[in-house]
Formats: structure tokens, sequence, C-alpha cells
């Protein structure tokens, strides 16, 4: 069988799987499983294009990642094979342990376990499949091989992650001011002590590239229509495992009962490996069809928040720069409970509080370095003489308030 396919990709054209290990990899359910998992959630209520998924991320960063390794080999930086194909696998596995809705429900399915966690938990079970053949692959992934820019070339903050999923972020959802010119950047690309950095030529290519990301956040990844549906699908997981916990009966895809019956945590998942095979088999259509089912049942909040869901009825929401202060959710939780003729604890949940930030970038730990041309590395924000990138590095807060839209002139 010829396993050397061609994929047709809307944003790069045509992309060649390079050789049969990584095609039977495409090939595992784990794999597979991405092409159910939107890549914005539910970001298309807001953007109808946003349907693209995590398949298609994952498999444009393995492109990229091509890109950029033989733009480092012509210029001299030595690369074997087995470190070409390790770091085409790890950017390619990067997002394999993305729940459904991606971050939605990151931290509502089970107890503070990272995505990149389950992910690394997921490799680990393919290279056994593998008979070892990706032990390179996690040693890049977990930033334990020597050479360091391997891992930024796959988590940083100029990483083939963010190359990608900005420009195809903007590509689905039509927002153009987030496209980046992601080959520049990739030809500005460079190796300075075993660490990644950027040629000072390519200075004003990264500008573009955080002022889009700040954009993008702004105006797609923390959309006030975003949010609130995010925050009220978190809700809705969050009343399915209360009812279910209290011995309530749900229709639930029977993957995703096993999350809704139990708060599993890491330990569950290093301790008992059929909780992964489990985890393996969640998607998003698990989340929706069980919303069909809950949009009929006689909970008040449950049905209440699977039929707004359903009709993209959401709950109304304002940004503040201060917080939102106890005295205007308290009032607003009475007016709920007339409102749905419910209990006070029921009412909490269509009233609710939190806060988004957004920092293109940060000027500490894992920082974009500029190789000048006489040699000497520094930090991005130090070595542009353009004042935005600075100002990029400001962490901005915003404080939101959801509520039924009757209850608030929204």
């Amino acid at each position: 069988m010829n396993k050397k396919k061609i994929l047709n990709d809307p944003v790069y054209g045509f992309i060649n799987i390079p050789n049969d290990l990584i095609f039977d990899i495409i090939e595992h359910r784990y794999f597979q499983r991405l092409r159910r998992i939107k890549q914005l959630g539910l970001t298309d209520l807001v953007y109808p294009g946003a349907l693209h998924t995590r398949f298609h991320h994952a498999l444009g960063a393995m492109d990229l990642m091509r890109r950029a390794l033989n733009s480092l080999q012509d210029k001299g930086i030595d690369i074997s094979d087995q470190e070409r194909q390790a770091s085409m696998l790890a950017i390619l596995l990067h997002d394999v342990g993305h729940g459904p809705f991606s971050h939605t429900l990151e931290f509502s399915l089970f107890n503070q376990v990272h995505h990149e966690q389950v992910g690394t938990w997921m490799m680990k079970r393919l290279n056994k499949d593998f008979d070892g053949a990706l032990d390179l692959t996690l040693d890049i992934f977990q930033n334990k091989y020597t050479r360091s820019f391997f891992h930024q070339l796959v988590s940083s903050q100029l990483d083939i992650d963010r190359l990608d999923y900005l420009k195809r972020d903007s590509f689905f959802t039509g927002v153009y001011e987030g496209s980046i010119g992601s080959e520049r950047i990739i030809k500005m690309l460079n190796v300075s002590n075993e660490q990644l950095v950027v040629e000072e030529k390519g200075i004003y290519s990264i500008e573009n590239f955080l002022s889009a990301r700040r954009l993008m956040y702004w105006q797609v990844y923390l959309h006030k229509t975003a949010v609130s549906a995010e925050v009220m699908l978190i809700e809705l997981i969050k009343r399915a495992k209360t009812l279910t916990q209290k011995g309530v009966e749900l229709t639930a895809t029977p993957a995703l009962k096993i999350f809704l019956e139990q708060n599993i945590s890491a330990k569950d998942f290093e301790e008992d490996p059929d909780i992964l095979e489990v985890y393996s088999l969640l998607d998003d259509s698990d989340i929706w069809g069980s919303i069909k089912f809950w949009q009929n049942h006689e909970d008040v909040v449950l049905r209440s928040f699977s039929e707004m869901l359903l009709d993209r009825k959401l709950l109304g929401i304002s940004f503040s720069n201060d917080p939102i202060g106890r005295i205007v959710t308290d009032d607003l939780i009475q007016k709920a409970k007339k409102l749905y003729n419910v209990n006070e604890e029921e009412a909490s949940y269509f009233i609710k509080t939190g806060s988004v930030s957004n920092s293109a970038y940060i000027a500490s730990g894992q920082s974009i370095k500029i190789l000048r041309k006489h040699g000497e590395v520094v930090d991005v924000a130090e070595a542009s003489d353009l004042p935005n990138i600075k100002a990029m590095s400001k962490i901005v807060t915003k404080h939101y308030l959801c509520a039924p839209k009757q209850l608030m002139n929204f």
C-alpha cells in the first residue's frame, strides 16, 4: 500500500505525508478522533465558517514544521532524519489530548487536567503500540531533548502551533486582519546555541504576528458572544454532573456518562488505563447528542440551557473593566428565581461572572529572541524600536457578566 499520500489543504494547498510511520499515526483512531473536535469550539455561533477541526490544524502544523526544518537545514543547521520525523510527529500530535469543544470543557469533564498532559499519555500509549518509535517525539514534546529549539518549534511564544492556528482561524472566520505571513516568519527562523531565534530582518514580521494574535483574541477567541456560549456549555455540563451524581437519570453517550458520574482526576488517568481509552471516545458529537436528549428533561436548568444552545438563544453578556459586585449578581439571581420559577441554587446557573485576559506577548520565560547581525541575541522587546511590542506585553483583563437578556438591558 502506498502510504505517501497527498492531502489538499484549503490554507496551504497540497500537504505530503512523508513516510509510513506518520501515515499510520494519522490513521490511528486517536488522531482520527480530531476530525470530530472543532478547532474553535462554539465560535461558529459568531462566525459561521469556523467549522474547521483540530484534524485540519494538526495536519497544517505538520506541513509548516516540514517547511521550517527545510529552511533551517538550508541555513546549515544539522538536523537528522530521526529529529525531522520526531519533530513532525510532535507537532502533529500536540493537540491529540483535546477534549470536546477544544479548550471550552478542559476543566469541566475532569479535574485540573490540561490537554497537554492527556496528550502526553496518549503519545505514550501510541509509543507502546508502535514499539518505541515515538521515544524521541516524546522527549521533544516534553522538552527533555538536549536540542531545545525542537521543543520551541512545537511550544513557545513563536511556535509552529501559533503560526498555523492564526492563519487558519483567520481564514475560516473571515477575520483577515488576523492573517499572518507565516512563510516569511519561517524563513526568518534560525538557531543559536540550540535555541530558536529570529533573524533581525524579521522583526517587523514578528510585530505583525503579535498584533494579529492580539486582534484575533479580542475579535475571535474572546468575542463576547462566544464567551457567553462557552460559559453556558460549561454550566450545562456542571449541571449534568451534579444531577447525575445525585442519582438523577440522564441520557448520555456511554463515554460521556462515565465522566458525568465520576470526578476524574490526573491520578485516575494514571492508575486506570481504561480511563484514557474511554476519553479517546469523547468528541463534540457526544455533547451535542446528549444535549438533544436533555432539551426535554424535567430539570429547568438542564432543559433551558440545552434549548438555548441548540437554538442559539444565548445569555446576554457585558464586559467591564472592573469586577462585577455581589450586589448586582445577588439582585439578578433573585430576578432569575422568579423568571424561571426555580430556587436560588438553580437560579445561580443563569447569572455568571468571570474574567478573560489577553496578552499577545509575555516578555519573560520562553521569550522571542532576536539574532542581531553581529551575533548578539536579545529579547524582541529590547531589539525593537517599535513601541507596539512593548505595549503588547501588557496583560489586559476584562470582567464579564452573563445573565438572561430579559433581566438586563443588553
